[in-house]
């Protein structure tokens, strides 16, 4: 089922969606992050932090860049950013380490060349 990003979707619908499919601002190769600005092909932050899986596409290398200091002046400030550079993780008072705490579960990167 293909659920629309539009303004008034319930959580619960995207709860209900195995995997969302987006592009990107741009990569960082260095810390291996991904940069999401809600760019058209990206849409709304939270389509990509409510499904369990988020599969992006970056295209390369015109969306690849090597460093942080690199990426910097190629974002906009204005623009809501969201920097992903691994799994979310919290502790609890036992120190037992949980990972995929908010946002997805599994992130896969497709990189599309030509």
């Amino acid at each position: 089922m293909r659920v629309a990003d539009r303004a008034g979707t319930a959580p619960a619908e995207l709860d209900a969606v195995d995997s969302v499919v987006t592009g990107c601002a741009l990569a960082i190769a260095e810390t291996g992050t991904i940069v999401l600005d809600g760019g058209p092909d990206q849409g709304r932050r939270r389509i990509t932090l409510v499904p369990d899986h988020h599969i992006c596409v970056v295209r390369a290398p015109g969306q690849v860049v090597a460093s942080v200091p690199q990426a910097l002046p190629r974002l906009d400030p204005v623009r809501p950013l969201t920097w992903i550079s691994g799994p979310s993780a919290t502790s609890d008072i036992e120190l037992d380490r949980v990972e995929g705490v908010h946002g997805p579960r599994t992130l896969e990167v497709v990189l599309v060349t030509g």
